[in-house]
């Protein structure tokens, strides 16, 4: 990244923020975690109780970047079909015609995943981690960008069907937006209007994948990559996981941080950037064991003791 490109992508970064921030207030570092899931190509997954601002995150982004968004209420009786499409006989033309489900758009809310078959939750894991959705042997590309937001209702699970391991590790990061504070809570309930609805373009969905793509040449150290693999090990070697973090997990940390050092307005990555990431990127990627679940430990207190405990690297200045 040159300097002016570096300049660039931090200022554009900024207003993509303060433009979705528009619309939820008080949730600026959710909604930077979430942009820089979408800058590093990547899914995010909420789990937060109903009403507070999932939809309106997922509308306000599509509108920031001018791209579609579609919103999939996931149900025990949803099919695999009614997401990624049909191909249907068109007696006039006397040939098969794929029909686009709700998958095909720039910003997707799968409402409620886990409520959902692990059949119908088995058919976003293509997608979600090649863009493309197949249907009959025929391949589809999604576009970019292409981001899937779901959610989960950690309060209530009667009725849900829990994510697997393989599709929890398709999402690069989990997270929550949580209530807003008393002066956001006023400020929301003096309105009226949808806030989403006046939200003005700040780039186009090429300028996305143009911010993307400039992310990808962010340095990093070889000292940094080291203490990724160093985190990841920990997480594998830690008393209470039955299943640390996947390579994959590592990969998603590292992409993670390139587009948060860019964000900085820097063309290397600080292991700073590694620690702020790792709780949001490896945490919902840990299967912990009976003995600790039991006790009630979480994954986020493990990854919270592994940053502690392994010593980030020493980088020279300069």
């Amino acid at each position: 990244m040159t300097p002016e490109q570096t300049t660039w992508f931090a200022e554009t970064f900024d207003a993509l923020v303060a433009n979705v921030g528009q619309a939820l207030l008080g949730k600026e570092e959710t909604v930077r975690l979430v942009l820089i899931a979408m800058l590093a190509d990547g899914h995010v997954l909420l789990e937060d109780a109903p009403g507070t601002g999932k939809t309106s995150l997922a509308k306000a982004i599509s509108a920031t970047v001018q791209g579609s968004h579609h919103r999939i209420q996931f149900t025990p009786d949803l099919l695999p079909s009614d997401v990624t499409g049909v191909t249907i006989y068109d007696q006039s033309s006397q040939r098969f015609e794929f029909h686009p489900g709700p998958i095909f758009a720039s910003v997707v809310l799968a409402d409620e995943i886990n409520r959902a078959s692990p059949k119908t939750q088995a058919a976003l894991l293509e997608v979600m981690e090649e863009a493309n959705v197949t249907v009959d042997g025929v391949t589809h590309p999604v576009g970019r960008p292409f981001m899937v937001i779901a959610t989960q209702n950690p309060i209530e699970q009667a009725g849900t069907y829990r994510l697997p391991e393989a599709q929890l590790d398709r999402f690069l990061l989990k997270t929550s937006l949580g209530y807003p504070d008393r002066a956001s809570s006023v400020e929301i309930l003096a309105g009226v209007k949808d806030r989403t609805a006046a939200l003005r373009p700040r780039i186009t969905t090429q300028a996305v994948g143009t911010m993307s793509d400039l992310a990808l040449t962010v340095h990093v150290d070889e000292a940094v990559l080291d203490y990724v693999a160093r985190l990841l090990e920990a997480t594998r070697d830690d008393p209470q996981t039955s299943l640390g973090a996947s390579i994959r997990g590592g990969l998603a940390l590292v992409r993670c941080a390139k587009v948060a050092a860019a964000a900085d307005g820097r063309d290397y990555v600080l292991p700073d950037d590694i620690k702020v990431l790792g709780q949001a990127v490896l945490a919902h990627r840990l299967m912990l064991d009976s003995e600790a679940e039991f006790a009630g430990v979480t994954a986020t207190e493990v990854v919270a003791r592994v940053l502690d405990q392994v010593a980030p690297p020493a980088l020279r200045q300069g």
